[in-house]
């Protein structure tokens, strides 16, 4: 019964919490979010829950973790107030590119984070476009990982470079996501081999594969600083790249991140509003609420959402 099935909101995204409600013809939950003079998150539900099926919407992008800490103490108040199932909705999960121990001596934060998930209450993960599948692995609860593919691809469609396109990944790690972008589009693909000279600076210094006078989309699954996105269209331009654009699923841009893309060879970003943080010049965030009501209202109902992992477009 969709009586049943409640939205609520933290405040990473209120904006994107609104939308999943609309899509399902519902409102959201009425609860009081409150922050003490010492920093301390405060949580009180303002309606019956008990024997609820709740989904709580909140992204943990920056600040990531006053917005993971307030995402967790959501789940408790959730859990003691007899919720019948509580499922954390990610549409961006902070934390993800420290899914491995790379280095001595460091922790993997992501695999610490499925753990505080699970220990705080939660029954079920619906996420976008992980960073690295794998994590899904790291919870021992179910996960819902749908792509944001679709929604990037009829956005290339709509503006009408699809003809004459090849789909570049700005790393090698990207290899897998621009191939599935590629075959979709039915494009061919190349590669841009960099270095990472620190956190926020990058080179690239090659390109594998021809893009000269052609079209190209830039993919990748999240961008923060956009130093790979844009080092990666000046050498794709003077590679003799016609159009630039770049897709991607989380723009988690900060105000660095928006002043390159704003002064590079990239006619647009098109990123999702999983976050946010998605804005700017030159940017544009595609809504993936429908996305997101599509497969609530499918777990609600116990039916399948393999249909959305579908990424053909």
């Amino acid at each position: 019964m969709i009586e049943s099935l409640k939205i609520l909101s933290g405040s990473a995204h209120p904006t994107l919490a609104r939308l999943i409600a609309q899509n399902l013809g519902t409102e959201l939950c009425a609860a009081e979010l409150t922050t003490f003079p010492d920093g301390e998150t405060f949580v009180q539900i303002h309606e019956n829950i008990r024997g609820s099926d709740i989904f709580i919407v909140q992204p943990t992008c920056p600040p990531t973790n006053q917005n993971l800490m307030e995402l967790l103490i959501m789940v408790d108040a959730v859990r003691r107030a007899s919720a019948a199932r509580i499922t954390a909705v990610l549409p961006f999960f902070g934390y993800a590119r420290q899914d491995r121990k790379d280095r001595p001596r460091v922790p993997i934060t992501a695999k610490l984070v499925a753990n505080l998930l699970v220990a705080a209450g939660v029954n079920r993960v619906l996420t976008v476009d992980l960073h690295a599948g794998q994590i899904q692995g790291f919870f021992d609860i179910p996960v819902d990982h749908l792509y944001a593919a679709p929604v990037l691809m009829k956005a290339i469609r709509e503006r009408g470079i699809d003809q004459d396109l090849v789909v570049v990944s700005p790393d090698v790690g990207g290899i897998k996501m621009t191939h599935a972008f590629a075959k979709a589009l039915k494009a061919p693909m190349a590669i841009v081999a960099k270095n990472r000279v620190s956190a926020e600076e990058v080179e690239a210094h090659s390109v594998i594969g021809d893009v000269k006078g052609k079209n190209v989309l830039l993919v990748d699954d999240l961008t923060e600083t956009a130093g790979t996105l844009t080092a990666a269209a000046k050498l794709l331009l003077e590679h003799g790249a016609k159009r630039i654009y770049a897709g991607v699923t989380h723009g988690v841009l900060g105000d660095k991140g928006r002043a390159r893309i704003a002064a590079s060879p990239i006619e647009e970003l098109l990123a999702t509003n999983s976050t946010p943080q998605a804005t700017g010049e030159k940017v544009t965030a595609l809504d993936i609420a429908p996305l997101l009501a599509d497969a609530i209202r499918r777990i609600h109902g116990n039916e399948s959402v393999t249909s959305l992992f579908d990424i053909r477009g």
